[in-house]
């Protein structure tokens, strides 16, 4: 379960923070937000897929990581980019 290039792409103009950013952690969640979206999607008619929902566990997790890395250096960037990807926290 994978979002499409056009998308990524699309992700990474929208939420970098300079010209040709695509490692900045507002960019790396946005893009394991859709991919989580995609997968939670994917759950709701294949309930036994316990391969894929591993996948999915480490990716919220791995959210959750650069997510409390960025609250630590700026909790300003931080509260922008749960609202603007409507995370709740």
């Amino acid at each position: 379960m994978s979002i499409t290039p056009e998308l990524k792409a699309q992700l990474i103009k929208e939420y970098a923070t300079k010209e040709g950013d695509t490692g900045s952690p507002e960019v790396q969640v946005a893009i394991l937000t859709s991919r989580i979206k995609t997968l939670t999607e994917h759950f709701k008619t294949n309930k036994k897929d316990n391969h894929s929902r591993r996948g999915l566990l480490k990716m919220v997790a791995l959210r959750r990581k650069l997510l409390d890395y960025t609250k630590g250096k700026d909790e300003g960037r931080y509260q922008d980019l749960i609202k603007r990807l409507g995370i709740r926290r």
